[in-house]
């Protein structure tokens, strides 16, 4: 006899991060390796928070506080929300697993676009749920008409990433609203905010004044992976109506959020300074890279993110391997149904320099 995994998992493509410096230093031979591949902050870690789990390291023996109550205590009063609604995770993506847990039966349909972030296909598959994925619009944008006209009785889950992982674009506020007038009550509208901090435009909707009105089928993730320089430490949260989120409580870990990621946590939110710095010189970053891109004549999707999709063509994992054996680390995006495209992360200016250096040297062999 031979055990069988559940049937959800014949459909799951796994998902595939990006190649970590180890692997390529041992792979090519390089010792002076630029990751710009997974939208990571160039700059490090929030000092804060650095110093923050410098203090706890210690305390590594005991299990961490199940209910992260200090964290997200201070969460709640951060943004200005109650204790019961927030939730926090190990990274973002567990928060989405929670949610995937807490509300799929087996062949409820969850819609998100063709090209965003697969995790949400996974878990959705996980849970023997329908998934529904509609393409992008004009500018390599979220089509949210389209993902409405995608609802049927059946669909319980909508994910809509904004800013949106891979292409960067942004829906609007009035996109948006449009959206979610459009939408049932009965269903769940995911906001995926992990790149909201980036986000300058005018016309970026604010997803938790949705939740502080009271609405509850709408479910706002963050994250403190990007703009605070915590991706290996892992801590992502949501904020929702109380109702929404207690659901969620009961598919948890038990200890979901370690000792030294709820310290990191709480002291990130008070790390202001960092916070100015991150973003003031990602969007230095964003316009040098933008404006070198247009020199070499390659299209790009309009980034409000730490990082820009660029189309390369049919040659784009050529020129990515290419880059690889320069000792430079970018993003296929042929898991994203964009295989003409790269993902490129924005690095410090030295790193965006010797990035363009190297992308002109390539595409001109």
């Amino acid at each position: 006899m031979t055990i069988r995994p559940q049937r959800g998992l014949e459909k799951i493509q796994p998902y595939v991060p990006g190649k970590p410096i180890s692997e390529v230093e041992r792979e090519y031979g390089l010792h002076d390796v630029v990751k710009l591949a997974s939208n990571e902050n160039p700059f490090g870690v929030s000092p804060k928070a650095l110093a923050a789990m410098r203090d706890v390291l210690a305390d590594a023996y005991l299990y961490p506080d199940g209910a992260s109550y200090d964290l997200r205590n201070a969460l709640a009063k951060h943004f200005g929300f109650a204790l019961d609604q927030v939730a926090v995770g190990n990274g973002a993506d567990d928060v989405i697993l929670h949610a995937s847990m807490a509300y799929l039966d087996e062949g409820d349909e969850v819609v998100t676009s063709r090209s965003s972030f697969p995790i949400y296909d996974i878990y959705a598959h996980a849970m023997r749920a329908t998934l529904i994925k509609t393409p992008l619009g004009p500018g390599h944008r979220i089509d949210l008409d389209a993902m409405a006209r995608a609802v049927t009785p059946k669909t319980k889950l909508v994910f809509v990433c904004n800013p949106n992982n891979p292409t960067g674009t942004m829906s609007t506020s009035s996109e948006l609203g449009r959206f979610l007038a459009a939408t049932p009550d009965r269903v769940l509208v995911i906001l995926d905010e992990a790149y909201a901090e980036m986000a300058d435009s005018d016309e970026f909707p604010d997803g938790l004044a949705y939740v502080r009105e009271g609405r509850e089928n709408v479910l706002v993730l963050r994250t403190f992976s990007k703009v605070y320089g915590l991706a290996g430490i892992r801590i992502g949260y949501a904020f929702g109506h109380a109702r929404t989120i207690a659901p969620m409580f009961k598919v948890k870990p038990a200890f979901t959020v370690n000792v030294l990621a709820q310290a990191a946590g709480i002291a990130a939110l008070e790390d202001d300074e960092f916070v100015r710095f991150t973003v003031s010189e990602n969007r230095k970053g964003r316009r040098f890279l933008r404006e070198a891109f247009d020199r070499l004549g390659l299209e790009q999707a309009e980034s409000h993110t730490n990082f820009i999709l660029v189309r390369i063509g049919p040659k784009a994992v050529d020129v990515q391997h290419a880059l690889l054996r320069r000792g430079i680390i970018v993003r296929p995006c042929v898991g994203y149904d964009l295989p003409d495209f790269l993902r490129i992360s924005i690095g410090t200016e030295k790193q965006n320099e010797r990035l363009v250096a190297a992308l002109t040297d390539v595409l001109s062999a």
